[in-house]
């Protein structure tokens, strides 16, 4: 009798460890996934992408074009405040008053196109950066599925970084392969300013000769 007591609290006690190992292992918490960190430096990768040097060149250009043109119209803007000065002692009062509205309107007409060929440049600076970002976005999630990455952070915004987390030249390489370059319509402004500006050298060149014969 003691014996079949024994041997059936053995099995009890075999069973009890079986249970228990079995509830160990269903608590027990899976693997944990390994974390993989990437790090770009979006502020390099912006500043040497070769559709934004290619775009900051093609910008210069109008810029420079635009500047030509304002200061030929300045220049024009100086002589005519010149001849206002000195048809005030030719000119009835209401006739120069009259002259003197006219340059004034015309004076807010160069300050207007000035202003309207500033928003022209930085709309296309920010069409550009707006089409490098997009690009430069499926790049780095490319990346990030191609190689498990679990984060990718910028690097401005941690507080250190190791050299074996860095993706910046990865980014860079495709990127550029991706949008080598950006499309850019001259600003609408300056479709007139060359023959506006060709128009007003001819003028200047006209008043050259007429004040050497003159003299």
């Amino acid at each position: 009798m003691k014996k079949h007591v024994k041997t059936f609290a053995m099995a009890m006690l075999a069973s009890a460890f079986a249970i228990a190992a079995a509830h160990a292992q269903q608590a027990a918490p899976a693997a944990p996934f390994p974390l993989k960190i990437g790090v770009i430096d979006i502020e390099q990768v912006r500043r040497d992408s070769t559709a934004v040097k290619d775009a900051h060149d093609k910008i210069a250009v109008f810029h420079n074009a635009a500047q030509a043109e304002i200061q030929r119209e300045e220049n024009e803007l100086r002589e005519a405040n010149q001849e206002l000065a000195r048809q005030r002692t030719v000119l009835a009062p209401e006739a120069f008053n009259e002259e003197r509205r006219k340059f004034e309107a015309r004076l807010v007409d160069v300050q207007r196109k000035l202003q309207e060929r500033r928003q022209e440049l930085d709309d296309i600076q920010n069409e550009v950066m707006r089409k490098m970002n997009e690009a430069m976005a499926e790049v780095v999630i490319e990346i990030a599925q191609e190689q498990q990455f679990s984060l990718i952070l910028r690097l401005d915004q941690a507080v250190f970084a190791a050299e074996q987390h860095l993706i910046t030249q990865t980014v860079l390489e495709r990127l550029n392969k991706k949008l080598p370059s950006v499309k850019i319509a001259e600003p609408a402004s300056l479709k007139g300013a060359k023959g506006g500006a060709a128009k007003g050298a001819t003028k200047a060149k006209g008043d050259a000769a007429k004040k050497k014969q003159e003299k």
